[in-house]
């Protein structure tokens, strides 16, 4: 079975129209369920919603016509809902469910490193939107209690793409889908942040100066507050003519590595390197594409290209990683958690709790790790395949130990620029930036040390 919730709600059989609930509350409560299929929901949660916390004496009863109703309608294809407890539960069967459908692409779209394989998931997300949540069967109220994050979604990935459109070169096309958007929503500013750049790029400088003085005197009517940092960047760069609004809003060059997108290495340790996968370490909010470990197959792609995993051992945890996701995601996490006591190590030496952090890692990391004698005759430490999903986060940790621990350390510097932050080895006491063809030295001082 199909079930469509984006819009008003539609069931298919084999693409065929299924009569399900004559009743519009008969057609909410599925909804319900369905939108957490595999999950019980509590009988009180169904009469809380469907009556809206004002339910008659005899919702109970009500709830289980409902349900004996349904049962009979959706039994005939397959369709099986449970009594559970105190509750009633959508058996997962196979069933797909648009608005999962959504997520799953909106997810995959934010993981995407190609702009042109994000603009294509999120078309598919998007073509799946027929409407507000339930249109036929829930008012706003209801709709708002039962999952208001599905609209936040929408915009979300409304403005995903028009950035990827940006990337492409779409301007026209993005203008045109942010234009009524922006009109619905005058103050969410990421989204006047893309269409002022794509007004820009489009030549039409004016209309985004004035789209910004709209936005900002509507923040400062209603909430008292200016603009957020990002947008007055835009505006300020819109007003100077930046060449930087012409090209894509990311300062870094990147290689592909088994179909993966990789910073440029430039740090010149694998450590550092490390370190470099996030950009903009000094800029709050981070930029978009700022984080380059987008998934766990990132990570083992990239710590096999700059040599802290052999070959064998990178195909092997991508091997891992698609039999067991969730565990690669924990892992990710992990590996995120160290980068930052690592940066923080690297940049303030003062910085205690982040640098046992890294020592514990190192620890942990160090009776994984096998000596192995290499092709020139020369032995290295390589981790054991044993260490499972989490090898490349003590590979990148026992890395990070040997850089704190190396004179070395004392030559790191930081590039000043905040849409960079990375991290490079300066030991002629000679560069100014971690590369011209990175950041192109455009915050107009020198790399500190770090």
């Amino acid at each position: 079975m199909e079930f469509r919730l984006l819009g008003p709600f539609e069931a298919r059989h084999d693409g065929r129209p299924v009569e399900v609930g004559s009743r519009r509350q008969e057609r909410c409560l599925l909804g319900v369920l369905l939108l957490d299929v595999g999950r019980v929901v509590p009988t009180d949660r169904l009469i809380d919603l469907l009556w809206n916390g004002r339910p008659p004496a005899t919702a109970r009863s009500a709830v289980q016509t409902y349900i004996g109703r349904l049962r009979g309608s959706l039994n005939p294809y397959g369709v099986r809902i449970s009594t559970r407890g105190e509750g009633y539960v959508v058996e997962e069967d196979g069933h797909r469910v648009d608005v999962d459908e959504f997520a799953d692409l909106v997810r995959a779209a934010g993981r995407a490193a190609d702009p042109t394989e994000r603009v294509r998931s999120l078309d598919r997300a998007l073509a799946l939107w027929r409407g507000p949540l339930l249109a036929d069967a829930a008012d706003d109220e209801l709709r708002d209690r039962l999952l208001g994050t599905v609209e936040e979604l929408r915009l979300v990935a409304v403005e995903l793409r028009a950035e990827a459109q940006l990337a492409l070169g779409q301007h026209t096309r993005a203008v045109a889908e942010l234009m009524p958007l922006a009109a619905q929503h005058p103050t969410r500013e990421h989204l006047v942040a893309v269409l002022m750049t794509a007004l820009y790029r489009g030549a039409r400088r004016a209309d985004a100066l004035r789209l910004y003085r709209a936005t900002r005197e509507l923040l400062v009517a209603d909430f008292g507050v200016e603009p957020g940092p990002r947008l007055r960047e835009v505006q300020r760069r819109v007003l100077a003519g930046d060449d930087r609004l012409d090209r894509v809003d990311r300062p870094m060059h990147e290689i592909r590595v088994g179909d993966e997108s990789l910073p440029w290495s430039v740090g010149g340790h694998p450590a550092l390197d490390f370190c470099n996968t996030l950009a903009g370490w000094g800029h709050e909010p981070l930029l978009p594409g700022a984080e380059w470990l987008r998934g766990y197959r990132t990570l083992a792609v990239w710590a096999g290209h700059v040599g802290l995993v052999d070959e064998v051992s990178t195909n092997r945890l991508l091997h891992l990683a698609r039999r067991d996701p969730k565990a690669a995601e924990a892992v990710l996490d992990e590996a995120r958690t160290l980068r930052a006591a690592l940066y923080a190590s690297l940049v303030d030496p003062d910085d205690g709790p982040a640098f046992e952090k890294v020592a514990r890692a190192a620890e942990a990391a160090a009776p994984t790790l096998v000596f192995r004698r290499e092709a020139d005759g020369r032995g290295r430490w390589w981790p054991d395949l044993a260490a499972g999903l989490r090898l490349p986060v003590h590979a990148a940790a026992f890395s990070g130990a040997q850089l704190l621990a190396d004179p070395a350390r004392f030559t790191v510097r930081v590039c000043p620029d905040r849409r960079c932050g990375w991290l490079f080895l300066d030991e002629s006491g000679l560069r100014r930036w971690c590369s011209l063809g990175t950041c192109g030295g455009r915050a107009g001082a020198s790399c500190r040390s770090a």
